[in-house]
């Protein structure tokens, strides 16, 4: 089934009960579906064709397809410089989440009545306070080691830190200084994907350069981790 919102071929609107009654209307058990025959005089910009796998039950997969490059943008961008960065080695024009509805709370909000419906009251209760212990572990780690520094004290599960290779520690912290330490992220990020070892954000923020931003939220991790992702930082980036 495929309900084209475009004019014809010829410059004239299509008639959407027409071209749904040569598609397989049946293959929905619901018979025809449209039954208007009214033509569509409004033009525009997207297909939908959704594919059904199963008769009657449910609709496995769907494909939206849009012809106006940048309406989804428009409507749903916010822009987030914390989640689709810029300055990355690959074309940012495939990082498409922003122009997704999904990228938001509405659905973070039903994730979560999901999650605590499975886990209970306690269960939850439980992964916050080991997130919770192992952000604290982090930021001692940090703290401990020579080349990390805080961006500042965390109040939860976020940590923010830059990690100063060994050719900056020893500059003085001026222009050049932030120049260069603001490159510092980015490649490192480059040199892990590549690696295929870590994916860690980074952004800068309200006048301060590239930064690392780690996020523990995730009951799977354990202190092991936390120093991994310490040790590969370093490996990645000492010789910058």
């Amino acid at each position: 089934m495929a309900v084209d919102l475009t004019t014809g071929g010829n410059g004239t609107s299509l008639d959407v009960s027409r071209k749904m009654e040569r598609s397989s209307g049946d293959e929905l058990g619901m018979g025809q579906v449209v039954s208007t025959r009214k033509a569509v005089t409004t033009p525009k910009k997207h297909m939908f064709t959704p594919q059904l796998q199963y008769r009657v039950a449910r609709f496995g997969k769907g494909k939206y397809r849009m012809l106006s490059q940048d309406l989804l943008k428009k409507c749903y961008s916010a822009k987030a410089s914390y989640l689709f960065q810029q300055d990355k080695f690959y074309d940012v024009s495939y990082d498409t989440g922003d122009k997704s509805i999904q990228c938001s709370r509405r659905p973070d909000a039903f994730k979560f009545w999901m999650t605590w419906k499975a886990l209970g009251t306690l269960g939850l209760e439980e992964r916050v306070n080991r997130a919770l212990a192992l952000s604290r572990y982090l930021v001692e780690e940090i703290k401990k080691r020579e080349g990390f520094k805080l961006l500042l004290e965390p109040e939860y599960a976020n940590i923010c830190f830059w990690y100063i290779p060994p050719s900056l520690r020893e500059m003085e912290e001026g222009p050049e200084f932030w120049a260069k330490l603001n490159l510092v992220a980015p490649t490192i990020k480059e040199r892990m994907m590549k690696k295929g070892s870590l994916m860690l954000g980074y952004q800068p923020h309200r006048g301060k350069v590239n930064f690392f931003r780690q996020v523990v939220i995730s009951p799977q991790v354990s202190r092991e981790d936390m120093d991994f992702l310490l040790d590969e930082i370093d490996l990645l980036g000492r010789d910058m």
